[in-house]
């Protein structure tokens, strides 16, 4: 059977455990984002944290990734909070299978962390900086990689399992002949 379409309830997850999951996943967002406004200072170097790997940098976003659509945070706030909600609305409604909720779930959860920032302080906290990301971006257009956030980090884990997901379905659907 498909892996993107509902199975039976028994590979389904209990309708409690994903909201409680998404909460989880912002809590933690929002503790990062605490710890790092009150530990790093705005436009200091960047502090090592794994050599290579990531590095502690505090700054601001008004906008989205790549600093997209800069000054509208209070817009964008309203949009990733109605989607970030939407979709535990979805999944509530309409259970999935695990792989695809596990993955709309940290999409909800990045959605709605980086909505709390925006609605909050009219701009989201950013803090992870990870230079073997830079060392990519740099060849291919001379900047370096975004800093990002806990949220961001689950919207874009979330989206590459999508992603994934999608293509193991159209592998899984080419294998097996459709029945009539």
């Amino acid at each position: 059977m498909s892996t993107l379409r509902p199975h039976a309830s028994a590979s389904l997850f209990p309708r409690w455990l994903l909201p409680l999951l998404a909460a989880v996943l912002v809590a933690a967002d929002q503790w990062l984002k605490a710890w790092a406004i009150q530990n790093l200072e705005l436009h200091a170097p960047p502090i090592t944290a794994v050599p290579g790997l990531l590095n502690w940098v505090l700054t601001y976003n008004t906008g989205a990734a790549w600093s997209l659509f800069s000054g509208g945070a209070g817009l964008l706030a309203v949009g990733r909070m109605l989607v970030g909600v939407g979709l535990l609305a979805y999944l509530l409604l309409r259970p999935q299978p695990r792989a695809l909720s596990l993955a709309l779930t940290f999409i909800a959860a990045g959605a709605i962390g980086n909505a709390l920032d925006g609605l909050r302080q009219g701009q989201v906290t950013d803090m992870l900086d990870f230079p073997f990301l830079s060392v990519v971006t740099q060849a291919i257009n001379g900047t370096n990689f975004p800093i990002c956030n806990l949220a961001d980090v689950f919207v874009v884990g979330g989206t590459f399992a999508l992603l994934l997901l999608s293509f193991l379905e159209g592998r899984a659907d080419r294998a097996t002949p459709e029945q009539v």
